[in-house]
């Protein structure tokens, strides 16, 4: 029996309704992430393989000089997870009431290491070079957390080498940056002879050089993760930290040259 067009039309609008109901649309949600600018590569990395395991969210990076993300935090900037190069900053978010006192945990540690154009117009092959009068280095500013632990590794080569190193190397910088990304910009442009920067920073520039600091004269970064007090996706906040934590998110950070924790 042929059924009336009409008929068909209504079955087919009924069917279509039921697969509809059936299967919703996962809900819209966008979960916003303030990092320091030397988690660029591998929280962009993170982002895109946590999005693909939880449709419908989209992952907004903010990617800065951790003392920058901490004052736009103050400031009022809507933020669910914060993730700076140091635990300075987010001290000062917990003394705020900005994080909950216990929340933030140590999820990843970074190394320096000296860059340079892989043409090396100054000749630098050591570390001592660093010293050398005349030669332009850019580090990152004081009060960017690589820019900390740039200085306090002076400290310790100002002992190796002999008292007045650190005053040297100071002597020879022609530009302070406002994150570590801006360091390797300036590298690469050659507007530098060398800079000091993260391990992770050295394996995402490819195209340069670099000279390594042995463990005794180099300073190891602690990198903690927390969620934000008023964060108004505090589930998917835990979910995205968790992922960082867990071996694929683990293994997204070795992959750019991140060192786990040590567990205490």
């Amino acid at each position: 029996m042929k059924l009336p067009p009409a008929l068909i039309l209504f079955l087919c609008l009924i069917l279509t309704a039921c697969h509809t109901f059936a299967t919703p649309k996962p809900q819209s949600r966008t979960l916003t992430i303030f990092a320091a600018a030397s988690l660029t590569d591998a929280f962009t990395e993170i982002g895109t393989a946590f999005e693909s395991v939880n449709p419908g969210v989209t992952t907004s990076f903010n990617f800065a000089g951790s003392q920058a993300l901490q004052t736009q935090i103050e400031e009022g900037a809507p933020v669910d997870v914060f993730a700076p190069a140091s635990g300075r900053e987010m001290d000062a978010l917990v003394t705020g009431n900005f994080v909950a006192a216990d929340a933030a945990q140590i999820f990843l540690t970074n190394e320096l290491i000296v860059i340079l154009p892989v043409d090396n117009p100054a000749m630098l092959g050591s570390l001592e070079d660093l010293a050398n009068p005349g030669i332009k280095l850019v580090f990152a500013s004081e009060e960017v957390p690589v820019g900390k632990y740039t200085r306090q590794a002076l400290d310790l080569m100002d002992t190796s080498f002999g008292y007045g190193f650190k005053n040297m190397v100071l002597a020879n910088i022609v530009s302070n940056e406002e994150n570590v990304k801006q360091v390797v910009a300036k590298v690469q442009l050659g507007e530098a002879d060398a800079g000091i920067v993260y391990v992770s920073d050295s394996i995402a520039a490819s195209n340069l050089n670099s000279i390594a600091i042995p463990a005794n004269l180099n300073v190891a970064a602690k990198y903690p993760i927390a969620p934000l007090v008023k964060s108004k996706n505090a589930e998917l906040a835990a979910q995205f930290i968790e992922f960082v934590l867990s071996a694929e998110g683990q293994a997204v950070l070795a992959k750019w040259g991140f060192a786990p924790a040590k567990k205490s």
